[in-house]
């Protein structure tokens, strides 16, 4: 509609008079402050972790980890019973073999809670990495078929495991009563940092596995042979005193060596907290979180191609 010589002119070009308002078509140009200009443009080869969009997929993430709760679980005898008899029958089967034939030391302390200590924290790990490792694989319906940030899916496996974690720490308290033994009181610090760097570590090498393991299945095979070499490169059944001088620094770079160390010098009092190791662990473990989850988005746009 526009003024033209005191009349006003409707869009069929008619003349109306003045001051008569023709009311404006639904299908007019808006103007120009309702104007919005989206831009789209290529994504990044390497786009970072989008944090904000998997907060807000946090529902998802917490039905999913619900559901791996359940699931696992689900028509066993024993139940979450397993938490507890998978890391007690290592320590035992450790116990005698480690402890009794081979004669490790175990810093002044009953050799089956020096082992328990690291096993606790070590099934925990061990699982959290396998199934992030397969959870692509293990839903691929939310790959395939629908969108949601995908990231949460290798998540919801390291969170899904805190429950078995809690339960076997629950033992390890008692055994630790039952041997005479008074946690330090550093170990109110030094457990929750030692969890958050065993969940930064498995969520790291379990996203980056897992963005292997939908192109190439032979990951699935070879996870449990990592596991189980990554396990007896940490010290788990024997302390950190009996590896050489000059290959502790080495050591320093597997970051389940400063989280095994730290509890049981919290726990056992085995010796003085190793603050340096364990910051190493942190360390090293947030730079495992990043590289894993950086490469996991940039492969994920491929995931629904090659499933």
């Amino acid at each position: 509609m526009t003024t033209l010589g005191g009349e006003m002119l409707t869009r069929a070009g008619t003349a109306a008079p003045a001051g008569f308002e023709v009311p404006s078509s639904p299908l007019s140009p808006p103007s120009a402050r309702a104007l919005r200009r989206t831009r789209i443009q290529a994504a990044p080869r390497w786009p970072t972790p989008n944090l904000r969009e998997v907060w807000a997929a946090r529902g998802l993430l917490l039905f999913l980890v619900w559901r791996d709760v359940k699931v696992r679980y689900a028509q066993t005898v024993l139940g979450a019973s397993w938490a507890v008899l998978q890391p007690v029958a290592t320590m035992v089967v450790f116990t005698v073999i480690f402890g009794r034939f081979a004669r490790i030391p175990s810093g002044g302390v009953p050799y089956a809670v020096f082992s328990l200590t690291a096993l606790v924290a070590w099934s925990y790990f061990a699982g959290a990495l396998s199934g992030a490792s397969n959870s692509l694989l293990s839903n691929l319906g939310l790959v395939t078929k629908v969108y949601c940030p995908r990231l949460v899916i290798p998540l919801s496996a390291v969170f899904a495991g805190l429950l078995d974690f809690v339960i076997a720490f629950s033992i390890l308290l008692v055994a630790i009563a039952g041997a005479g033994i008074v946690p330090s009181p550093w170990a109110i610090l030094v457990v929750p940092v030692s969890l958050l760097a065993v969940m930064m570590t498995a969520a790291g090498v379990g996203c980056f596995l897992a963005a292997i393991n939908i192109q190439y299945r032979d990951v699935k095979q070879i996870t449990p042979f990592l596991v189980q070499l990554w396990m007896y490169g940490s010290p788990i059944v024997y302390p950190l005193s009996l590896v050489p001088a000059k290959y502790r620094a080495l050591y320093a770079f597997n970051p389940m060596t400063g989280v095994v160390e730290g509890l049981r010098a919290a726990m056992l009092g085995t010796g003085p907290i190793p603050a340096a190791l364990m910051v190493a662990s942190l360390a090293v473990s947030a730079v495992l979180l990043a590289c894993g989850t950086l490469y996991f988005r940039h492969v994920e746009r491929v995931f629904a191609d090659v499933a």
